[in-house]
């Protein structure tokens, strides 16, 4: 995987080929990034990473200039590869091994970008979870936006607070906002 820009623009990180992971493609996460460079300064956000996996997003964003970051993984060595390259490119990202879920049923703190990149066989029903698990419990900034990465086999246009989606191949990105108007 490669930093697309900032502060590491252009550098290849080699994730452990055990990890269980897909990460999201360089054609997707750059076009991604042109989206939110035009809503937001990125460097003012708060963003949360919801199975954060190799911390991909997490650490364009903060190649990028955002420091306030957390990323969620179930998984151990995804976490641990997180901390281990946040270290070394000296980024400020938070890493918290948990079950998103659980991690969304008890979060207190607002994000103005919270991205979810959820295995892309997760049921419909886990799917609908976490834009319900974030509206529910208040979990965006105002002006904020829930982004949920899935295949295009998946829809979650009919999912309350849905505003749009976003193709790239096989990835599509759902944007979800607290007043879709």
């Amino acid at each position: 995987m490669r930093i697309i820009s900032g502060k590491h623009k252009g550098r290849y990180l080699q994730a452990p080929k055990k990890l269980p992971v897909r990460p999201t493609t360089d054609m997707a996460k750059e076009a991604l990034f042109n989206i939110l460079n035009n809503l937001y300064y990125l460097e003012d956000l708060v963003v949360l990473d919801l199975f954060s996996g190799t911390g991909n997003i997490s650490f364009e964003f903060a190649s990028r200039g955002t420091t306030q970051l957390t990323a969620v993984d179930t998984n151990y060595s995804c976490v641990q590869y997180i901390d281990k390259i946040s270290k070394e490119l000296e980024f400020t990202i938070d890493t918290i091994k948990t079950d998103v879920f659980q991690y969304l049923e008890k979060a207190a703190k607002k994000s103005t970008v919270i991205f979810a990149d959820p295995p892309y066989d997760l049921s419909i029903e886990d799917f609908s979870k976490i834009p319900e698990l974030v509206f529910k419990n208040n979990l965006l900034l105002d002006n904020g936006v829930l982004i949920v990465e899935h295949s295009k086999h998946t829809d979650l246009s009919n999912l309350e607070h849905f505003t749009n989606q976003r193709k790239y191949g096989g990835s599509v990105f759902s944007f979800f906002e607290q007043n879709p108007d």
